[in-house]
């Protein structure tokens, strides 16, 4: 994976589970910071080198980020409230194009 595409991971990372935190901490919500946590460690461990295939880290980490892309949708969705679900809807979807345009 290349620079551009590991940085835009790990923002996404960050802001995953900056999510979690604040979902945890103003709603109560153990599942939102679990969920998060969980997830964040996945997409950790497909940025590191030797950890999986390069081209099996880049898939997995695809994958996962569809998977959020969904669950925000579905989130949207029912709540019809775009904090937090819908920004996290839209922050996915640059997540996933940006580091598959960049990935090289």
């Amino acid at each position: 994976m290349n620079d551009f595409a590991t940085k835009v991971l790990w923002t996404y990372i960050v802001l995953l589970l900056v999510g979690g935190l604040i979902g945890f901490f103003k709603g109560k919500s153990k599942v939102s910071l679990i969920m998060s946590s969980v997830f964040a460690a996945l997409l950790v461990l497909t940025t590191l080198r030797g950890i999986f295939v390069e081209s099996f880290a880049n898939n997995l980490a695809n994958v996962l980020l569809a998977v959020l892309l969904v669950v925000f949708a579905l989130r949207l969705a029912q709540t019809k409230k775009f904090m937090p679900s819908g920004l996290m809807l839209f922050v996915t979807i640059a997540a996933l194009i940006l580091r598959n345009l960049f990935r090289g």
